[in-house]
């Protein structure tokens, strides 16, 4: 039978279907803004879904709520995995909603209700016990060869509903879209690239968007996922969600002693050399930091990459602590609720440890003290205070060597090219989610009537002889 051309391209699109729950707007918890509402009714009603959503937009509520209604829908329990320290956090925001979340490190501890764990524990529990599984900063799947990712997919591949958060789904690419296509199940990270993407030249690294595919592409990815860095960008207001100014400070600092292996100061060139020259100028990067950390008696996030540079900080700040990775998890648990409870007013910390999930906002001050080449991990530290719900302007200092070359320059144009996807995610996706997620609501009509009702004598005459 011959098959028109209009027919071929519909049997090529990709549609998904939904598999959750449709709830009531009025089902849900009223300390929900509005917007916040909306996108958990349209992740429950797909049943799986990513919601890729901004710092401070309230991913942990929206997170506890879809879990809540899952649990009540299965009445089975429901798995939230969660960074170091971020368990806590997220079962206090359960309370703001009356939802008990049970922290736990072993299938033994599971209830029948909403369980949380930190990701480092996963291989303690049967993933085939659960009937939803909540991802909290769910970029842990970014990398194709990670341990995380591949376990993650592999073990929650047939639980009937997922959900994953992230303010940075694909910080670098939007291939890295496909890591989360495969964990919800919608199309797998080679199949996403097969049907949307191009080989990039010569380059089997790199891939591009298929220019005629880009529309369909689109209407794919909001199909199964929010997008969102504020409100308005889904037509709703922004008040209260308005970001304070941020104020970038870099302090170079100017070295005489030269690298290890080299005569004289040289700039790094590659990724080794520019490691040699952070090396060679730890006690002048740590002396600076500890200048503008001491000067004040404000809260102060020091954020570092080596295991020196973070045993000199806590020397020379006055009240500081450091978390480095040598330390149990008890311990970097508890020293990161001290400084969130403002107990303990200088953390000294790494990115790779204390960047990913935690609401920072009593802290406006914050100082790198040498960056390394990963974006994520500087935007992931920076949003830690700034991010929506802080107050204050946000100061962050960031201190290098003038032997290291441009790291500045470079997360500098991560940063810009990160933005730029994310801008480009929103602007041809946020007319179809808004669509997507107004179209799950019911729509309803409500009479007001004005006069009593008059019955005709013949009609109550017939009602009564019925009886």
């Amino acid at each position: 039978m011959k098959q028109d051309y209009s027919e071929f391209i519909q049997s090529k699109i990709i549609s998904i279907d939904d598999s959750g729950i449709d709830i009531e707007l009025s089902d849900l918890n009223d300390y929900l803004f509005d917007w916040q509402k909306d996108i958990v009714k349209f992740a429950l009603k797909k049943g799986k879904c990513a919601l890729f959503t901004m710092t401070g937009t309230g991913k942990t509520l929206m997170q506890v709520e879809y879990a809540k209604h899952i649990h009540d829908y299965t009445n089975s329990p429901i798995l939230i995995l969660s960074p170091l320290a971020v368990s806590h956090q997220t079962i206090r925001e359960g309370l703001k909603i009356d939802v008990n979340i049970n922290l736990c490190e072993t299938q033994s501890d599971i209830i029948n209700g909403i369980n949380i764990a930190n990701y480092e524990k996963l291989h303690n529990f049967d993933p085939s016990k659960f009937s939803g599984i909540i991802l909290d900063e769910s970029s842990i799947l970014k990398s194709k060869s990670g341990h995380y990712r591949n376990y993650i997919i592999d073990s929650f591949r047939n639980t009937p509903f997922k959900l994953a958060c992230t303010a940075t789904p694909a910080p670098n690419d939007f291939m890295e879209l496909g890591n989360h296509s495969e964990f919800i199940g919608v199309l797998s990270y080679s199949e996403m690239l097969s049907s949307f993407f191009i080989h990039d030249g010569g380059d089997t690294a790199k891939w591009r968007l298929k220019g005629h595919a880009q529309s369909e592409f689109w209407k794919w990815l909001s199909e199964w996922s929010v997008i969102l860095t504020k409100p308005s960008d889904l037509g709703y207001t922004d008040n209260g969600f308005n970001l304070p100014k941020l104020n970038t400070h870099s302090i170079v600092i100017k070295s005489n002693k030269p690298a290890d292996g080299y005569l004289f100061p040289m700039v790094a060139q590659t990724l080794q050399e520019r490691r040699s020259a952070r090396q060679s100028s730890i006690d002048e990067r740590v002396s600076k930091c500890a200048e503008i950390v001491n000067s004040t008696s404000e809260p102060f996030i020091v954020w570092c990459n080596l295991n020196k540079e973070s045993e000199l900080l806590a020397k020379a700040i006055t009240g500081a602590k450091e978390i480095r990775g040598c330390h149990d998890n008890d311990y970097k648990e508890k020293t990161m609720l001290e400084f969130s409870d403002g107990f303990l007013r200088v953390l000294v910390t790494k990115p790779s440890i204390s960047g990913h999930g935690m609401n920072w906002q009593h802290c406006s001050n914050m100082t790198f003290v040498g960056l390394s080449d990963s974006f994520e991990q500087y935007f992931q530290a920076v949003r830690r205070c700034w991010r929506f719900g802080q107050k204050k302007d946000v100061n962050v200092y960031i201190i290098t060597s003038d032997l290291e070359g441009a790291v500045v320059d470079n997360i500098n144009r991560k940063e810009q090219k990160a933005m730029q996807m994310i801008d480009e995610l929103v602007k041809y996706t946020k007319d179809i989610i808004s669509e997507n997620i107004k179209s799950t609501r019911r729509m309803q009509s409500y009479y007001k009537p004005s006069q009593q009702i008059i019955i005709p004598e013949w009609l109550n005459e017939c009602t009564e002889s019925t009886y």
